[in-house]
């Protein structure tokens, strides 16, 4: 259900804001501009008291910012007038009575009534009882014309604009549309967001998300740079954006609110979101990859086809102008937003590729392969400039690196940037072993859980500081290990179906984990 907001309304606030601010010309102007008054007193009764005791110059102040119709305004500047000449001031009378718009219109649309004033203007003394006939009086007049416009103005609290917003914003935090303690550009609607949270370990979980039917799962998920959005791409092609906080389909999105979800034709298997978070691209097991802007859902740019088979993983450059992306079909691509081609291929790999990422510095591209591999490449040149396989390259004394080409090994499920040193990659193989390498190739350190059966991971994450390394096995165990020491310390079960894989929340230690079963995990420390 929507709710409906007038533009007066908006126009009235702003007004209010000018008026308290002291800005009085800027007020006048939007007021003639819009044709919109104010209408609004601090106090109602305080009004209809000013009226009542004649404090005419208050009064007045009032009514000129406002918008009274005609008769009440005449009925008020002829009180007015009545009493200028019970005091004898004729000149003052005498203008109120022919220089004011509001008598003027009076004398155009009652001219016996003004001709009554006319003659009263001219006599040289004041009786009461001729100006206020039927047996009204002055008391019962300004009683009257305080009840008419009273009708005319309301009250409004102070400040209703900023509390408004206040309000809005707080509403906003509570369903982690903006990060809390975030400093906050009011007028863009973005967010700074801070790193408020020290590093801490996701053990418990707070939130699901569960896909309806039984064969609709997540095969993908990825949170926005920002922080502010959850995405997951589904095996019926279906792509939704989160509330993390609540588990809930985010519907501030119109087009989820309406139901016209963004989609794919085929399995969405890899997602992406640009680094200012404002476009998501999809790739699916058709080879077809789209972009897509997050606020109005459209698509800007569709690749059909990208690859010769399935996406596995896409990363976009610093101002999205380019997507990276990895493929089944053994090949890197980076593909051109504006002119909608491919402007770089990577090849060398000799099975799939699985997961690929930029370097923070964009010069390179570090990938992974079930055939065993990581390489890093010259963006520029497409060069392969180290081949490391992480199993063998352990076993070499000082982790020294074979340039020429890594021994076969078990597959590279994925590659992660370290966010404490961009120089470092966390490699996730099928073993029951965390690789921290760097850019040259050269295996700093390793992570390993001893648990009998020797449960593989399947994928892994880092912590927003990168203090700590996770990693999910084929147990559905999520295995935590301190990045400093390498020691393992803690082990967390997760579901007993099956989880796919897991996305770390870039400043908050919250974790996603998407299942076979249909269920994404919410996890916080």
């Amino acid at each position: 259900m929507s709710l409906e907001i007038e533009s007066a309304d908006v126009i009235r606030l702003i007004e209010q804001f000018l008026k308290e601010n002291n800005l009085s010309r800027t007020l006048a102007a939007l007021q003639e501009e819009s044709s919109i008054s104010l209408n609004t007193v601090e106090n109602v009764d305080t009004f209809k008291q000013d009226i009542i005791d004649g404090n005419w110059d208050t009064v007045l102040t009032t009514v000129l910012n406002a918008s009274v119709p005609a008769k009440q305004l005449g009925d008020l500047y002829e009180q007015i007038f009545l009493e200028l000449l019970e005091m004898r001031e004729l000149g003052a009378a005498r203008s109120i009575l022919r220089q004011t718009e509001p008598m003027q219109i009076l004398k155009s649309r009652s001219p016996e009534r003004f001709l009554r004033l006319e003659h009263l203007v001219s006599r040289t003394y004041f009786d009461a009882k001729e100006a206020y006939p039927d047996g009204t009086t002055k008391e019962k007049k300004r009683q009257a014309i305080a009840k008419a416009l009273a009708s005319e103005v309301s009250t409004v609290e102070p400040a209703r604009l900023l509390t408004l917003l206040g309000q809005s914003l707080k509403w906003q935090q509570q369903q982690g549309l903006v990060q809390p303690d975030a400093a906050f550009d009011l007028f863009r609607g973005q967010t700074q967001v801070v790193k408020a949270e020290d590093d801490a370990v996701p053990s418990k979980q707070y939130s699901m998300i569960k896909f309806p039917g039984k064969k609709t799962y997540a095969e993908c998920a990825a949170f926005s740079p920002d922080g502010q959005l959850l995405a997951t791409g589904s095996v019926d092609g279906f792509v939704e954006i989160w509330n993390y906080l609540t588990g809930k389909l985010r519907k501030d999105l119109k087009y989820q609110a309406e139901e016209n979800l963004i989609a794919m034709d085929n399995s969405v298997i890899s997602l992406a979101f640009s680094k200012d978070s404002q476009l998501l691209a999809t790739g699916s097991t058709d080879g077809i990859i789209a972009v897509w802007k997050i606020t109005n859902g459209q698509c800007q740019r569709r690749f059909s086809p990208a690859h010769s088979q399935g996406v596995t993983s896409m990363c976009f450059n610093k101002d999205g102008s380019q997507v990276l992306s990895s493929s089944f079909d053994h090949s890197i691509k980076i593909h051109g937003l504006k002119s909608g081609k491919v402007l770089k291929e990577f090849r060398g790999h000799t099975s799939f590729v699985n997961s690929i990422t930029f370097s923070s510095d964009m010069s390179r591209v570090i990938s992974a392969s079930s055939d065993g591999t990581v390489k890093i490449w010259d963006t520029k040149s497409t060069t392969c400039l180290a081949t490391i396989s992480p199993q063998a390259q352990a076993n070499v004394p000082n982790g020294s690196l074979n340039p020429i080409g890594g021994a076969s090994g078990q597959t590279v499920n994925s590659v992660t940037i370290m966010p404490n040193n961009s120089d470092n990659i966390l490699v996730c193989s099928k073993t029951s072993t965390l690789y921290l390498i760097n850019m040259r190739g050269q295996i700093l350190k390793s992570f390993t859980h001893e648990k009998k059966g020797g449960a593989d991971f399947v994928s892994a994450s880092v912590s927003p500081h990168g203090d700590f390394a996770y990693a999910v096995a084929e147990d559905s165990t999520l295995y935590a290990f301190n990045t400093s020491n390498e020691a393992l310390i803690n082990e967390f079960k997760l579901t007993e179906a099956e989880v796919i894989g897991i996305a770390a929340h870039p400043y908050s230690n919250i974790l996603a984990a998407y299942a076979e079963n249909g269920q994404v995990l919410l996890c916080k420390a």
